[in-house]
């Protein structure tokens, strides 16, 4: 029997809810495959900053090491200035344990009406790669002379032949294995004339290592649009931190509901631990009601059993979201219903066989 140990990171808001819920299904899938999950619950959160002054332990990198994989919820309350949680916990993560590859599909379910008209189910089905450790937020810069007349911040972008061609070759071994093995890199070369320069410049390298992707650039601006536009057009899409990030809240509206958008936050190489949380965020107008969507985290235990090898669960945990969603009986409301979060739970624990 496959044991794995799983580090998991309810947060702040409506984190612990979904997480809660996510365990659940992952704990009864594991078990199709014979396999056992390890939880490791930590009290890493925005209340635990307020309580003790720091997000981490001081030997809280060490301990995270030890997992095969990180399950994490969401991190922020309105009484923490939001730089601390993403300072302190989200990014350093991301950065010290390498976890180059932010993962984040976008598919229109049966049964989940898009807000765009006439889009049938899978007709919206993307994968957006992220670069995840540089790019615009790499913690480079400073202030000069805050709170006075000439004060002056200078945030500095970070790009490297290494990050970008790394994320590029990520996003085309994945378009590689894809039905329409289509690729789009976004940029803004034309305005970003070093660092986004660098990005084009690596993309047509690695291009060349792919005759059978069919690839292009796009600038962001219009990419923005055409999320909206033509959304159907996209199949693999590689963009920079900033630019995944924006884009990726678009492509789950598009899709329905940022309340299904899973994510992964992977080491291909690993060896680090790989994080998988849900997009949406603490949502502290919501937490403590029992109405969160718990599908997004539903969705990034996908993403986490895949990761670990355990298709089987994978694939059973997804078909049993997709019975959901199409059945509709069982609808929290950011889908128009009035279901609570333990019961969409126990809809997708029913399903699944």
């Amino acid at each position: 029997m496959a044991t794995f140990r799983i580090a998991v990171i309810g947060g702040d808001g409506i984190g612990p809810e979904v997480i809660d819920e996510a365990v659940r299904v992952l704990e009864r899938a594991a078990g199709l495959e014979n396999a056992t999950l390890d939880w490791n619950h930590l009290d890493w959160s925005s209340k635990r900053y307020l309580q003790t002054g720091e997000m981490v332990p001081s030997n809280g990198w060490e301990v995270l090491a030890k997992h095969d994989a990180i399950l994490f919820g969401a991190v922020g309350l309105p009484e923490v200035s939001d730089t601390i949680p993403v300072h302190q916990l989200l990014l350093p993560m991301r950065r010290k344990f390498d976890q180059y590859v932010n993962l984040r599909p976008a598919f229109l379910f049966e049964g989940v009406q898009s807000p765009l008209r006439d889009k049938a189910p899978g007709s919206i089905d993307m994968l957006v790669y992220r670069e995840n450790t540089e790019g615009e937020y790499a913690p480079i810069g400073g202030r000069l002379y805050p709170g006075t007349p000439d004060d002056i911040a200078i945030q500095t972008n970070v790009f490297t032949r290494k990050g970008c061609t790394r994320i590029m070759r990520a996003a085309f071994q994945a378009a590689a294995k894809r039905p329409r093995k289509k690729l789009t890199s976004i940029t803004k070369s034309n305005a970003q004339t070093f660092g986004m320069t660098l990005w084009d410049e690596c993309y047509h390298a690695v291009k060349a290592e792919f005759p059978q992707v069919s690839s292009s650039t796009l600038l962001v601006d219009a990419a923005a649009m055409d999320f909206v536009r033509k959304p159907e057009s996209f199949d693999v899409v590689v963009a920079s931190n900033l630019f995944g990030d924006i884009l990726t809240d678009l492509s789950a509206q598009v899709t329905g509901s940022v309340g299904l958008a899973s994510s992964a936050n992977i080491n291909p190489e690993r060896t680090f631990p790989s994080m998988f949380e849900p997009v949406h965020g603490s949502a502290p107008d919501i937490a403590g009601k029992g109405i969160a969507n718990p599908l997004a985290a539903v969705l990034s235990g996908v993403l986490l059993l895949r990761h670990l090898g355990l298709e089987k669960a994978a694939m059973a945990v997804h078909g049993a979201v997709v019975s959901v969603l199409r059945e509709a009986k069982v609808r929290t409301p950011d889908l128009g219903g009035k279901d609570t979060t333990r019961a969409m739970g126990d809809a997708v624990l029913a399903h699944l066989s």
